[in-house]
């Protein structure tokens, strides 16, 4: 019979033990617990605004710099600073200008996606810590220029995959463990969700006033502004995102890898994907799409379907692990058990929502201390955001695709050129 009060017990432990400090030497500590932190951020318009106001909730933080291409959107938000605190962050277009400041311990990195490994590879080279959101990267390549540059120059990181400090998944993990469900042999991730897919396209325009476009492009590639490739909808062309399986997959996946103990690429992987549903629809990325990563002992997919928000269990979005003796459901709701006949109990355990608060707090834990051991670090950040990517390039190329991880190729030479983004002029890619 399941014993919710042990099992919680030992779920706890579990979730302290990927948080253990490290010893910390007076020529380590960088930050003692009683002192202030001091942070940044880069991107001040969705999810990075989210981080840095939970980052806040913790006396000890403030924050000394935002960063952003939107002039509107970055004196509001300094202003929304200043009543909320009562002091007013100093303000910035450019990140570099940022980071050249030494009072600065921590950036909150909360661009579009292929702005990511830039901004993340010279702030290790500032020396700041860094909360970075999902997908870490947009490429393959990136993903490990970016475990590089934090491996070299001894960085925190922490990235903005939540789930990882979520309670109910802790626990959902410690059952999958337990055996209860018996052989595992087929884990199911999907995602459907209205916004992924979008309106027929529309004309370029000028470029708003206050928005320094060109800077917004960065690295990507010269083209004229056009609102639908702005603001949130540019996850869905491939210059700077890539669709349900990088925004939602990086999340989802992880919590299946986990769920199975896998810490290292598939065998290999094979997908289908394209613009099906809405076929006129401006986005560039696949509104319909399956993956499958096979491995060892299981087999995983992926499946997403844009413009619609229904899904197996009632749930438009989720992961399941099929096993002999019962199948287990989740979401960020709840998990549930589902018995194999009469071989298991019904079980349902719902969420305390408070995943985004530990997230944070962890972090800041692990910068005080000194302790790479996040809660979710920049490796399995990069893992997830290599299956993602993998999912993409297989259904690109309409292969089944085998990636050697150690050589940073593929079996099919086709797939190789989307491995790497050209980086356009004069932004240059990272040296490792």
């Amino acid at each position: 019979m399941f014993d919710r009060r042990n099992f919680i017990r030992s779920a706890t432990a579990i979730a302290a033990g990927m948080t253990m400090p490290l010893p910390v030497t007076a020529a380590s500590r960088k930050v003692a617990p009683s002192d202030t932190l001091n942070a940044a951020l880069i991107g001040c318009r969705n999810m990075g605004w989210g981080d840095l106001n939970g980052i806040l909730q913790h006396k000890e933080v403030k924050c000394r710099a935002l960063c952003d291409v939107d002039k509107k959107i970055l004196n509001s938000r300094a202003e929304e600073l200043n009543k909320t605190y009562g002091y007013r962050p100093d303000v910035y277009g450019d990140y570099r200008q940022l980071l050249e400041r030494k009072d600065i311990d921590v950036v909150v990195i909360g661009t579009p996606d292929h702005w990511h490994c830039l901004q993340f590879v010279d702030a290790c080279r500032a020396g700041k810590d860094i909360y970075v959101e999902k997908p870490v990267a947009n490429s393959i390549a990136e993903c490990d220029a970016m475990v590089a540059a934090a491996g070299k120059y001894n960085r925190i990181v922490q990235v903005g995959q939540q789930q990882r400090s979520s309670r109910h998944f802790i626990e959902m993990v410690e059952y999958l463990r337990s055996g209860k469900l018996g052989k595992i042999g087929r884990v199911h991730v999907w995602a459907n969700f209205g916004y992924a897919a979008m309106n027929p396209p529309i004309p370029d325009s000028p470029v708003p006033e206050g928005v320094d476009f060109d800077m917004w492009l960065g690295p990507a590639p010269q083209t004229g502004f056009n609102s639908y490739r702005f603001h949130g909808s540019w996850r869905m062309f491939w210059n700077y995102g890539g669709g349900l399986i990088t925004d939602w997959g990086v999340h989802l996946l992880d919590m299946g890898l986990w769920g199975m103990d896998a810490t290292t690429l598939p065998l290999k992987v094979a997908a289908t994907g394209g613009k099906y549903l809405f076929p006129d629809g401006a986005h560039e990325t696949f509104d319909a799409m399956s993956v499958t990563y096979q491995f060892e002992n299981f087999i995983l997919e992926w499946e997403n379907n844009a413009g619609v928000e229904t899904g197996p269990y009632g749930k438009n979005y989720g992961v399941l692990f099929r096993g002999v003796n019962g199948t287990l459901v989740a979401d960020r709701e709840d998990w549930s058990v589902y018995p194999e006949k009469d071989k298991l109990p019904e079980i349902t355990v719902k969420t305390d929502h408070r995943e985004h608060q530990s997230h944070i707090a962890n972090f800041l834990q692990c910068v005080k201390t000194r302790n790479p051991n996040t809660a979710c670090t920049i490796e399995n950040g990069s893992l997830c955001a290599k299956y993602a990517q993998l999912g993409n390039i297989a259904a690109k190329v309409s292969e089944t695709l085998v990636y050697d991880d150690k050589s940073g190729t593929f079996n099919r030479r086709e797939a190789d050129r989307y491995l790497r983004p050209a980086y356009r002029s004069p932004w240059k890619f990272p040296q490792r």
